[in-house]
């Protein structure tokens, strides 16, 4: 008889059990179930923005290196051109010391000498880009040293077909990259003669470039200090 008992209580036990999963929730858990998930939910979604963030800073960065390379390729490409009062390079031939010809050597990356001096004024004497744009729309170059002008020691082309020869545009940037934190192709330029904390562009040449937000970066810096 005890045995059927407790078969009988166990029975009843599991049966109502299984109601209660029948009848679904009570109240209390629902309230707890959905505050848990809340939590949750609220603790992912600065995970979230800050990933997005990061994503944003590293663009930035990227950019901003892109720009600054293009700058910086820009001004290579002008040592040895444009003597003062000249509208072409001459394509001078740069000497060590200075010995009959240009005492400034040549960055061995360049390959080119800006040969469109009409692009820069008198002000910029340092040579840097006069805007962004000229960077994506590309000037004329000649190609650098003693074999653009002779076309090697024994070529065969003489003085007025050299002359001929199809003009060459060099382009420094396909396109002006976006500011990933404003969404605008706007940058905060600076001249060569300029200080780093000036407010505003003096127009004389682009010396850098920098974010026009802000903002403070996750690392408590302002773009605009990058």
């Amino acid at each position: 008889m005890a045995v059927r008992r407790k078969q009988m209580n166990t029975k009843t036990q599991i049966t109502n059990r299984k109601s209660q999963i029948a009848n679904g929730f009570t109240l209390l858990e629902l309230i707890v179930t959905l505050t848990v998930l809340a939590i949750l939910v609220m603790g992912t979604i600065p995970l979230s923005q800050n990933a997005v963030k990061r994503q944003k800073e590293m663009r930035l960065r990227e950019n901003l290196r892109t720009i600054r390379s293009a700058i910086d390729e820009f001004h290579r490409d002008t040592v040895g051109a444009c003597p003062q009062g000249a509208v072409t390079s001459g394509n001078p031939i740069p000497l060590p010391g200075g010995m009959g010809g240009n005492s400034v050597s040549a960055d061995p990356r360049s390959r080119v000498v800006i040969d469109d001096c009409k692009i820069f004024d008198t002000e910029n004497l340092d040579r840097y880009p006069p805007s962004l744009e000229i960077l994506v729309e590309g000037v004329r170059v000649r190609q650098r040293g003693i074999n653009a002008q002779t076309n090697g020691a024994f070529s065969d082309k003489n003085a007025t077909e050299l002359n001929e020869e199809k003009e060459i545009s060099k382009v420094y940037l396909r396109e002006l990259p976006v500011d990933p934190m404003t969404g605008e192709a706007v940058w905060q330029l600076r001249s060569s003669y300029q200080p780093a904390d000036a407010g505003s562009w003096d127009e004389i040449n682009v010396f850098d470039v920098r974010s026009t937000s802000e903002q403070e970066a996750l690392n408590g810096e302002k773009y605009s200090d990058w």
